[in-house]
C-alpha cells in the first residue's frame, strides 16, 4: 500500500489581480451590482474580464468602491464630485512621479559637478566660472535635500 504524499501549495493574490465576480465584489463593497455596472459606465471603476467576458474585481476594485461609497455618502460628494476627485488624485501622484524624476536627475547632475569640481580643484584647473557653476549647483542640491526632508515630513495623506 503506498502512502500518498499531500503537497501543500502556498497561494498570494495580489492586491490587482480580478478575482471577485460582480456579486461577491458588491457585497464586499456593500452596494447593489447594478451600483457597480453604473460605476464601471461612468468610468469610476474598471474591472479586469475573463476570458468570457465576466467582470472579475481585484481588492484594490473592492477599497475604490468602498472609498467612493464613503465620498458620496459620508462626503455629500455626487458622482460628478467624486469623477473630479479621483482624477486629480491622479494627476497628484502622476506630478508626484515626474517630481521624484527630476529630483533624481538633478541630484545625479549635482553629483556629476561635484565630481568634476573635486577633479579640477585637485589638478589646479583655471575654470573660475565653471566653478562658480559647480557652487551654485551645489547650494541647489543642498535645497533640493532641504525640500526633500520637508516633503517627507508634511506628506498628506489622502
Amino acid at each position: 500500500m503506498s502512502a500518498s504524499r499531500q503537497t501543500r501549495v502556498e497561494i498570494s493574490i495580489d492586491d490587482e489581480r480580478g478575482v471577485f465576480m460582480i456579486s461577491v465584489a458588491a457585497e464586499l463593497a456593500h452596494m447593489h451590482p447594478q451600483t457597480l455596472r453604473i460605476y464601471e459606465a461612468r468610468g469610476l471603476i474598471t474591472p479586469k474580464r475573463s476570458p468570457k467576458n465576466t467582470r472579475l474585481y481585484s481588492q484594490r476594485d473592492v477599497e475604490r468602491l468602498r472609498r467612493i461609497q464613503r465620498m458620496t455618502s459620508e462626503e455629500g460628494l455626487n458622482l460628478a464630485g467624486v469623477e473630479t476627485v479621483l482624477e486629480l488624485e491622479a494627476r497628484v501622484e502622476k506630478l508626484r512621479g515626474e517630481l521624484d524624476r527630476a529630483r533624481r536627475d538633478l541630484c545625479a547632475a549635482v553629483l556629476a559637478w561635484q565630481e568634476l569640481d573635486a577633479t579640477w580643484c585637485r589638478e589646479g584647473g583655471p575654470y573660475q566660472p565653471l566653478r562658480a557653476a559647480v557652487v551654485r549647483l551645489h547650494d541647489a542640491g543642498d535645497r533640493l535635500r532641504a525640500i526633500q526632508a520637508e516633503d517627507a515630513v508634511r506628506e498628506p495623506t489622502v
